[in-house]
């Protein structure tokens, strides 16, 4: 169930995007780039993908905080787009320590986006938080953004980098999604009265990139989320009606045994205000509520399996 509204297309041609971690979001982006003749390469952490994008016309690089770029001059030299979503670790942003100069030493640099997370603005006992709220992270995950941003943002100021962050809340879409939890048996519906979760679909998070892309905007951040903050047994509750299957039992959160990651998602509340995204870029988006968005992964996987069902593709085959 798709919204009517126009989709947000690049107005650039013939461009050279570089992803920094060539993951789920870069998967999204990259057609919508190829579509206007750009040139669009990347990271892997996984040698067995290096093949399968090049197939797909994406040249990549071994990178990780062991392996980094072994000639980023004649690497990157001529890239004008780098998106940043390779995440922190325990000692901080891979990429800045590796290639943080070599990115704001570039010529033909015109637009970076760094993928962070709404996680930085820590617990807001589920009261409203925006791009102007003060970062007050509670989880080592928080901290360790929240310090990559600030070494970002000094290369913006100190040295021109045309920085824009995206804090973004939690990502699903296709392939990744409550509706894939409840059919693997992961999901748990733990109650905790009040306390709201963000989340974006995927494509929504796309259309802001290339708004963006379209406007550059240096040093600016954005928040990157749906109209509706809600609880997560209810969007639980809903898949399983839309898929036909019982709710996973509700679990009080005090009795829940909880990895300590998984915890700390438990540990901060609040809702995260996405006016900024549409004031500035004019943008509407395709799934505004969890509703509409898992509509849409189910159509999805429909279509797909209505499509193996035609070539008569086995995916039970070994």
């Amino acid at each position: 169930m798709e919204s009517s509204h126009h989709l947000i297309t690049p107005i650039l041609n013939g461009k050279k995007m570089f992803c920094f971690g060539f993951g789920y979001i870069a998967n999204f982006l990259a057609p919508k780039l190829f579509a206007c003749d750009w040139n669009v390469s990347g990271t892997t952490t996984d040698p067995d993908k290096k093949p399968i994008l090049k197939d797909n016309d994406i040249n990549t690089w071994l990178f990780d905080r062991r392996h980094n770029i072994i000639d980023p001059f004649n690497t990157l030299n001529d890239v004008t787009h780098v998106l940043l979503s390779v995440p922190t670790d325990t000692e901080g942003d891979p990429v800045f320590d590796a290639h943080g100069i070599d990115l704001a030493s570039l010529k033909n640099l015109e637009w970076v986006g760094y993928l962070s997370t709404t996680a930085i603005y820590g617990n807001h006992d589920g009261n409203w938080v925006d791009e102007t709220t003060p970062p007050m992270p509670t989880t080592p995950h928080g901290l360790m953004r929240l310090k990559a941003e600030q070494q970002w943002q000094s290369l913006c100021i100190n040295e021109g980098l045309p920085l824009h962050i995206f804090r973004i809340s939690g990502i699903y879409g296709p392939g990744r999604n409550v509706i894939d939890a409840l059919r693997s048996g992961t999901a748990r519906c733990i109650e905790k009265p009040g306390h709201f979760f963000n989340r974006i679909y995927v494509e929504d998070i796309v259309q802001v990139l290339i708004a963006s892309i379209n406007a550059p905007n240096p040093g600016s951040i954005y928040n990157l989320t749906d109209d509706m903050p809600s609880t997560c047994h209810e969007m639980i509750q809903f898949a399983c009606n839309l898929i036909g299957i019982n709710s996973p039992p509700l679990l009080p959160f005090d009795q829940a045994e909880l990895a300590p990651v998984v915890r700390g998602f438990y540990r901060d509340n609040k809702r995260v205000c996405n006016d900024k995204i549409k004031d500035e870029f004019d943008i509407n988006l395709l799934y505004p509520d969890y509703r509409r968005g898992l509509l849409s992964c189910l159509k999805e996987e429909k279509e797909t399996a209505a499509l193996l069902r035609f070539f008569k593709i086995d995916l039970s085959a070994d």
